[in-house]
């Protein structure tokens, strides 16, 4: 019989979807999942592509059915259950066969992950995988970290099966080791950040302005067809039309609004703190669905405090829904700058190069923050060697120059109105801070020499220096 030309263990929607891409593309996928029922029932219920898919009931028969060196895709949960699978995939695996986590792992597991196994003659790729259920099933962004010679041994399949955005592959190997899922975990923080501002933008189209979701859905569609074109403008608009069968009333005002989060937003906001880069709208996106989470305490608080008499946005309309727009696309801005500046921070920390014009790139189809706004990221790029913040670029400094008024006009008039904000706040902060050129920082320098005498540098001579606390005190 024909060797498959990879394998795939953990046959949950992911991996079944993932596994029948494969298969799809034609590519022979040997499968196998603990439950060996839900094997067999894969295959049977693969029509057309069954004849592509091998059946396993044992990892020993994994591993003779996939053309060597033998590369293995695990999809099952993060943290330990990946460490027991590679356990176990040690005992059948031979040298250079390629062990390949497509989970949302913590890169630090990765990088742990692929040192122990550098001994062991097995290799290890850690690959970030975007798009959902539906993107696994017909193209994903890929983002591969490991050695670029067991990138070569999949690079055939990952390319077949990854979205494609005018004809190129949304597929790339980023770096060694951890780096794939370091720059996932930035993707998913990136994207944390731009839901979060639509949610934002949506609350004051929906208390604001006392607009229902028909009403909202409408504007996001308008906004999906300019500048603000991308996936999650497109899909907020088809939420906001969506009805409840159940009731018949707007499926978003039944659902409960507390966020869940699976992590790799916080691990995000972590790992900027250590490269110590600011990544604040990413950070008050993910404190946003924290607070969320506190529906008990937000709801007797709002007992406590009654009505402030704030709420609605009075005014023009039309004037309000272009500053939205505008805003929105600020906030954005400042977001996908604050992500990118991050990696460029860990590309060096870590000595993997990122290739930041490709990212761009293979960001522009299949997974979930894809947006034309990509390909003038990319641009700014190639354009530039050594790019310190995409801000600093020409065609970002023309976009926030046009679009940071209606920022400072939505965040002024939703504090106003008592309406909260968070991420669009703080994209709007982070920009005023990272435009001044002499902050206000000096008075914290003067108050930690005072208390702890940390010392601190002068504008007019060079060394450290210290202040004449003691005869003032």
């Amino acid at each position: 019989m024909e060797q498959a030309e990879i394998g795939l263990i953990g046959l949950g929607t992911m991996g079944s979807n993932l596994a029948l891409n494969i298969a799809e593309k034609g590519h022979r996928i040997a499968v196998f999942n603990r439950t060996t029922s839900r094997t067999d029932a894969f295959k049977a219920n693969a029509g057309e592509l069954s004849d592509r898919i091998v059946p396993c009931h044992s990892l020993q028969e994994l591993a003779a059915a996939i053309r060597p060196p033998r590369p293995v895709i695990i999809m099952v949960l993060a943290g330990t259950p990946v460490d027991e699978q590679i356990a176990q995939l040690r005992e059948v695996l031979s040298a250079n066969d390629i062990i390949i986590d497509a989970g949302n792992a913590n890169f630090r597991d990765t990088i742990r992950r692929f040192k122990e196994l550098e001994s062991t003659g097995l290799t290890f790729i850690g690959m970030g995988v975007s798009g959902g259920e539906e993107g696994a099933r017909h193209g994903p962004s890929i983002m591969v970290g490991g050695t670029e010679e067991s990138y070569n041994r999949v690079e055939k399949v990952l390319t077949a099966i990854s979205a494609k955005y005018k004809g190129e592959a949304c597929s790339a190997w980023l770096g060694t080791d951890g780096a794939g899922h370091f720059v996932k975990t930035i993707h998913n923080g990136i994207e944390y950040a731009d839901m979060q501002m639509i949610a934002e933008i949506y609350g004051v189209l929906r208390d604001g302005l006392g607009l229902n979701p028909k009403e909202i859905a409408p504007v996001f569609d308008t906004w999906n067809t300019g500048r603000l074109n991308s996936y999650l403008i497109e899909i907020t608009a088809k939420v906001l039309n969506a009805d409840d069968p159940k009731t018949g009333k707007p499926v978003v005002e039944i659902i409960l609004d507390r966020a869940g989060q699976k992590g790799t937003g916080k691990w995000s906001v972590i790992e900027a703190q250590q490269l110590g880069i600011p990544a604040t709208a990413i950070e008050a996106a993910v404190a946003a669905r924290v607070l969320s989470s506190l529906k008990t305490e937000r709801e007797a608080a709002e007992k406590a405090y009654g009505d402030l008499g704030l709420g609605r946005i009075s005014g023009d309309k039309d004037a309000l829904l272009a500053d939205l727009e505008l805003a929105l696309f600020a906030g954005k801005v400042a977001a996908y700058a604050q992500g990118f500046a991050v990696m460029s921070g860990a590309s060096q920390q870590f000595g993997w190069d990122l290739p930041m014009p490709t990212i761009a790139k293979i960001w522009r189809a299949g997974c979930i923050i894809r947006s034309q706004f990509l390909d003038t990221i990319a641009e700014a790029f190639s354009a530039e060697d050594n790019v310190a913040n995409l801000l600093m670029t020409p065609a970002f400094i023309a976009m926030m120059k046009e679009a940071h008024p209606a920022l400072r006009r939505v965040v002024a008039r939703a504090a106003e109105a008592g309406l909260p904000v968070p991420a669009l706040s703080s994209a709007l902060a982070y920009f005023d801070a990272y435009r001044q050129g002499r902050g206000t920082s000096n008075l914290i320098q003067a108050q930690r020499d005072f208390f702890g005498a940390h010392g601190f540098e002068r504008i007019d001579a060079e060394g450290a220096f210290h202040g004449p606390w003691g005869s003032n005190g």
